[in-house]
């Protein structure tokens, strides 16, 4: 399905968020968060259709929306939900799809499902998104293993955070990765300064 792209994380709090505001913004698409953790504040969706610009109804509803901020598995336990992680399928939309991810990649979304199983059964294809500080090898080459071991289909590895070289160099050549450029810090963070700073940051056709 080359009208979707999942937005995933090496780990929670990476910017995948403001990656996913963009990249829908710049794909003049719509945008769905399965599975929402935590409702106290802005939720994603919410900060995503802040930061995008783009009218409400491109923002499609969560299909889970849990109280507690904590692991899906453990929000929905404590929130006396089942989600049926089995029975998530993507919308069918007439503009291309921007889905984020909860959390990293192996986070349960039950006591026996995990995010990447997900994944697996959709067969789409998965961005990355992986910080540029110490750690960042670590847990990007691990996710993009798990990705391969499923034979999940990579596009890219999106950093976000002050350029180093070093890492986005030898995450490409260890992990076998298309590194699709680098989102800086953004300080106003802005519909504005995000467009700005994603159109000069990734290329139009590395999300084709």
């Amino acid at each position: 399905m080359s009208d979707v792209i999942v937005v995933a994380g090496t780990d929670t709090d990476v910017g995948k968020t403001i990656f996913a505001a963009g990249l829908t913004r710049l794909l003049d698409g719509m945008y769905w968060k399965p599975v929402q953790a935590g409702l106290s504040g802005e939720t994603d969706a919410e900060t995503v259709g802040r930061l995008s610009g783009l009218p409400r109804e491109r923002i499609l509803p969560e299909t889970w929306r849990l109280r507690t901020p904590a692991s899906p598995h453990l929000a929905a336990q404590m929130d006396g939900i089942t989600i049926d992680a089995l029975g998530l399928s993507i919308p069918v939309v007439d503009r291309r799809l921007v889905v984020e991810c909860a959390g990293g990649l192996l986070v349960p979304l039950t006591p026996s499902t995990l995010m990447i199983d997900v994944l697996a059964r959709w067969q789409v294809r998965v961005v990355l998104c992986a910080r540029t500080r110490l750690g960042t090898i670590n847990h990007t080459l691990l996710s993009i293993e798990a990705l391969r071991r499923r034979n999940i289909p990579l596009l890219g590895v999106a950093f976000i955070g002050d350029e180093h070289a070093e890492n986005a160099r030898i995450i490409a050549a260890l992990g076998e990765a298309q590194i699709l450029g680098r989102l800086p810090h953004l300080d106003p963070l802005t519909t504005a300064s995000l467009t700005t700073a994603f159109a000069a940051a990734f290329a139009g056709d590395a999300f084709a």
